[in-house]
């Protein structure tokens, strides 16, 4: 059984609204992006008020780590006040980084059938780079270690794991969810709820 955790994804980036994969690539939040995770704070702060006794955590990268501030000043707290942890990184793309699908086919014709074919499973090119079930064994740890009621801002990959880890969700479907950036994610107990 878990405690009580709110997730949040980053809000949206230049790249989200251009269809790129950024993975592990240091993008910011645009304007819009900005506004979703201010939206996003002022509902947990409906949830939770000042969050006591809540741990604060993001993952280091910027468009996580300015969520979680702009989420945090939303709700009358420092913006500075949180902790990050590595395990909490998106999902590597390596030499796919800051392409579109339809990029890589130019490029590179038949490169993406593969990931169509088994999305979970499927590692694209390059150093470093990550399938889904090896992102899962990377945040599995920090997933089970958690004790204390958490609000947590982090990545879209990182959520379809938390959708296979706790409720069970077939790789298939954890791998077609569709992750939005204006809602927060409820986890209590084995459920996972979207608000």
């Amino acid at each position: 059984m878990y405690p009580l955790v709110y997730i949040a994804r980053h809000g949206q980036t230049e790249w989200n609204a251009e269809h790129r994969l950024q993975g592990q690539a240091d993008t910011d939040l645009n304007d819009f992006g900005r506004e979703q995770a201010t939206q996003n704070g002022r509902q947990l702060a409906g949830l939770i008020g000042k969050g006591e006794g809540f741990d604060f955590v993001a993952s280091p990268m910027r468009r996580t780590r300015e969520t979680m501030e702009l989420m945090r000043a939303a709700m009358g707290l420092d913006p500075a006040a949180y902790r990050t942890d590595a395990r909490l990184v998106e999902i590597s793309f390596g030499d796919w980084q800051g392409f579109t699908f339809a990029e890589l086919e130019e490029r590179c014709p038949g490169s993406t059938d593969g990931r169509r074919a088994s999305k979970w499973d499927f590692q694209p090119p390059g150093e470093g780079a990550e399938s889904y079930e090896m992102l899962l064994e990377r945040i599995k740890p920090w997933f089970e270690a958690l004790r204390q009621p958490t609000v947590c801002v982090t990545h879209g990959g990182v959520m379809r794991c938390f959708f296979r880890l706790v409720a069970g969700l077939s790789k298939q479907e954890a791998a077609g969810l569709e992750i939005p950036q204006d809602r927060l994610l409820r986890l209590e107990g084995q459920s996972l709820e979207w608000l």
